[in-house]
């Protein structure tokens, strides 16, 4: 008797490519070079490069221990506390978007699934709708919309010539974009490039963005922890509000209360009456209960104590302050050593008006491959460094790895 052979139905499923963020830190551990660096995934680090987690995070955690709390299915927009605190958090308690109700917020599985909500809405309601994404960005926005089969395409963001923003470049695109796109934009701490437009940039973003009845749509990530303030951080949202425009916003926990892995965020929308806000928020539920029928409750009740209590809040701030301090005096050691190591008279000052936890060194993929071959320094293709991965003592060796990837490999 002959065995049949059967073949398998998945065999036309092909190995995906390894992800290019998360890609980085499986080849780090990896790596058994006691030298190695792990600058490639946006996680905060201690000064020893260990993980991180907040003092408050546990005292809220005790807390939700000591009340005895249950771990009951949450309705499908979230905990009621947590969006209260999130939507006054981003806008501020006193805002006119608030007190007008013209805010529909839904806790969603932090910016990732924030965003993959405001996709399919977009999807559903805006058929045909852009949205235009700044080149570069963040790694994940164009497979979130690629896969809500939402089109997009790209303003001129970054400047190689001056490692800083093409801001001209960046009006005349969404100038040029359709009437009526969706315009993504980084509230604060741009990512990857570290490169925010200034508060004079902003007013004439918002300018063209109403010009041409656009709707902007933020991403807020950082919000805290690029400058240590929450409110200066969320100007940028703020401005746009107090224009009244429609707009969205998704929001993540992620960085700012080191939740990475409670998935921890929201999808905001302002709409110009508290009628409309009522009706999107009823139809991102129902895009929700598919998807994930409703969100995971610990993260939600961690950001409700943390916000929602005067002596947590206050100890948050002061610990959102001390994080985002260590990346700033990182940031400063780093370009110090590279400006007294370098002997070349390259200007790498633009380090220092980057923000937040990333900096875009300007590194091409063949040198960013001789950080990782060479010197074990392990970061995206793009050249981007996650700051919040590097400590003081490892500045100088740093520099080494990218003065001589910078000078020596075309």
């Amino acid at each position: 008797m002959v065995a049949a052979v059967n073949v398998s139905r998945f065999e036309g499923v092909t190995m995906a490519p390894p992800d290019p963020i998360l890609g980085v830190s499986e080849a780090f551990k990896a790596d058994t070079d006691e030298k190695k660096l792990n600058l490639g995934v946006g996680a905060y680090r201690t000064e020893e490069l260990q993980p991180y987690v907040l003092d408050v995070v546990k005292k809220a955690e005790n807390l939700m221990l000591e009340r005895g709390e249950n771990k009951e299915y949450l309705p499908i927009e979230g905990l009621a506390a947590f969006n209260k605190v999130t939507a006054e958090l981003l806008f501020g308690a006193d805002n006119s978007v608030l007190k007008e109700q013209r805010v529909a917020t839904v806790q969603g599985l932090s910016g990732t699934g924030s965003l993959r909500l405001a996709a399919a809405l977009i999807e559903r309601y805006f058929p045909g709708a852009k949205v235009l994404i700044s080149s570069p960005t963040w790694g994940n926005h164009k497979n979130i919309f690629n896969d809500a089969r939402v089109p997009w395409s790209e303003y001129r963001y970054y400047d190689p010539k001056t490692v800083g923003l093409d801001f001209e470049g960046m009006i005349a695109d969404i100038k040029a974009a359709p009437g009526g796109s969706f315009i993504l934009l980084h509230g604060c701490a741009h990512n990857p490039t570290g490169i925010d437009p200034t508060p004079e940039q902003w007013e004439k973003i918002a300018d063209v963005i109403q010009e041409k009845n656009h709707i902007p749509f933020f991403d807020v990530a950082y919000q805290g922890f690029a400058s240590g303030s929450l409110d200066n951080d969320a100007s940028s949202v703020r401005l746009f509000a107090t224009r009244g425009m429609e707009l969205l916003v998704a929001q993540s926990y992620s960085k700012n209360l080191g939740l990475y892995a409670e998935r921890i965020g929201a999808m905001n929308v302002v709409c110009s009456s508290s009628d409309l806000a009522a009706r999107v928020k009823s139809q991102l539920k129902r895009l929700a209960r598919p998807m994930y029928s409703n969100p995971p409750v610990h993260g939600a009740r961690i950001v409700a104590n943390v916000v929602g209590n005067p002596a947590l809040f206050d100890e948050w701030k002061a610990e959102m302050e001390m994080m985002a301090g260590r990346i700033k005096n990182v940031r400063q050691k780093l370009f110090d050593s590279l400006s007294a190591k370098d002997k070349s008279g390259k200007d790498w000052s633009f380090i220092l008006r980057q923000i937040g936890m990333f900096s875009f060194t300007g590194l091409n993929k063949a040198q960013s491959d001789n950080m990782t071959n060479k010197w074990h320094v392990y970061m995206t293709k793009d050249g981007r460094i996650s700051l919040a991965g590097l400590s003081l003592a490892k500045c100088e060796y740093l520099a080494d790895a990218i003065i001589d990837s910078y000078h020596n490999v075309s």
